[in-house]
């Protein structure tokens, strides 16, 4: 029987996330205590363009939480910065950049610019998803629902299955590399129960009343390499996977499936609730 194994949001884009027990499943992803998965980013002070690890690898170390009403953010040598969840206070509009689309965000103000700059030696700004835009996934993908994304690279949700991680160790294994914790490929949604990559084949994901529809191989990038604790790079995983795994219907190897969200907007998802998750046919 498949069940959820662990919940995972991000609230900075690239910045490390946070595991709750328990998550609301939103229009645009899975939400904690007023914060919404990717509602936040760091962008280049003069383009507004996105950041994340491809770029710089050390936004692993900046560790997030949810703490009695803010978000707070934390990296060793550095004190603490908090971030009000629920202020009301005026935020200026910035445009930014996040792959194709152009639009407006919020800015958090210089003390959060300064000191992002500080930490990663580059002047950059932090943004938040401003409610006034409007970005939605792919319709090539996602058919007739009109799924709606803050800052994510494309898609709502990213589920794996834990059968999928352990074979991937298998061929890492034996081609003498370490395992890779699930960490590495920064899921949304993991799955206990599947067989490996079973999730690839799965239809509408029935978690009581809310439905979650896999739509898309999720095609990876050069950030499993990243080590998630240090922001070090190692041995890319790639390499071997792409003898395993590379799907020219979508130019890559893929590892988990990109998901929207088709049914029980605002229902609660919680650690080992199970899940009726039929095949293709």
């Amino acid at each position: 029987m498949a069940a959820i194994a662990s919940l995972h949001l991000y609230p900075v884009k690239g910045c490390r996330g946070i595991a709750p027990t328990e998550a609301t499943l939103g229009s645009r992803g899975l939400e904690y205590e007023g914060v919404g998965d990717r509602e936040w980013m760091i962008v280049d002070a003069a383009s507004g363009r996105f950041e994340t690890q491809r770029s710089l690898p050390a936004l692993a170390r900046i560790t997030t939480s949810v703490e009695q009403g803010s978000l707070v953010l934390q990296a060793t040598g550095a004190r603490a910065l908090r971030i009000d969840v629920h202020g009301t206070r005026r935020r200026e509009a910035r445009m930014i950049t996040v792959w194709r689309h152009d639009g407006t965000a919020l800015d958090e103000g210089d003390e959060a610019a300064n000191w992002l700059s500080a930490l990663l030696g580059r002047a950059l700004r932090l943004v938040r998803w401003d409610p006034d835009s409007r970005r939605v996934a792919d319709s090539h993908w996602t058919g007739d629902v009109v799924a709606g994304i803050r800052f994510p690279d494309g898609f709502p949700l990213l589920l794996a299955g834990n059968g999928s991680l352990a074979q991937v160790n298998r061929w890492l294994a034996g081609a003498g590399r370490r395992p890779l914790a699930m960490d590495r490929f920064r899921p949304n949604l993991v799955i206990d129960g599947l067989a490996p990559f079973e999730e690839d084949h799965l239809t509408d994901i029935a978690c009581g009343a809310a439905r979650i529809r896999p739509v898309k191989p999720c095609t990876r990038c050069g950030v499993p390499s990243i080590d998630q604790l240090t922001g070090e790079r190692g041995p890319d995983p790639l390499d071997v996977l792409e003898h395993y795994r590379m799907d020219p219907g979508v130019g890559g190897v893929t590892f988990g499936m990109n998901a929207i969200v088709v049914a029980g907007i605002g229902e609660r998802l919680r650690v080992g609730q199970r899940l009726h998750a039929p095949r293709d046919r």
